[in-house]
């Protein structure tokens, strides 16, 4: 079968920094796995600004109260004007794969300065096999 762009894109590291896109956050992206923890959901979020997948950023953090459309169109101008340069996590409170909730304090570079947030996760529905979901900033800088 002859090469293409999509194989090259697999070979690319991670935007998260956690190895290789197609064994890091690729599955997650594409379906085929689900984060096991709170932290690997936040490092696939961010995996997702950088490579702008709006529908995983939408499927990982619903906001009933604000229309489909009207988030989709701010997460893709978001992510046409935020080119993202790396990310550090530099706390991890619960959110294992047992666990209902976690935190996750993290910087995230991106070209213009350094955004500083502590986000909560929760299991979706309350249930312990349910999918992580990102809830909301508890704290954020820049």
């Amino acid at each position: 079968m002859p090469g293409g762009f999509g194989g090259a894109l697999d070979q690319s590291p991670c935007p998260c920094g956690g190895g290789a896109y197609r064994s890091c956050c690729g599955p997650l992206h594409c379906g085929e796995q689900r984060a096991e923890t709170a932290e690997q959901l936040m490092r696939s979020r961010y995996s997702a600004f950088a490579r702008s997948d709006v529908d995983y950023l939408l499927a990982t953090h619903p906001e009933p109260d604000v229309p489909t459309q009207q988030r989709r169109r701010s997460l893709e101008r978001s992510c046409r004007q935020t080119r993202w340069l790396g990310l550090t996590v530099l706390a991890v409170s619960a959110g294992g794969p047992r666990d209902l909730e976690g935190t996750v304090q993290f910087e995230a570079r991106y070209r213009g300065g350094v955004l500083k947030e502590t986000s909560l996760f929760q299991r979706s529905d309350g249930a312990r096999d349910g999918p992580w979901l990102y809830v909301g900033a508890l704290r954020l800088e820049g």
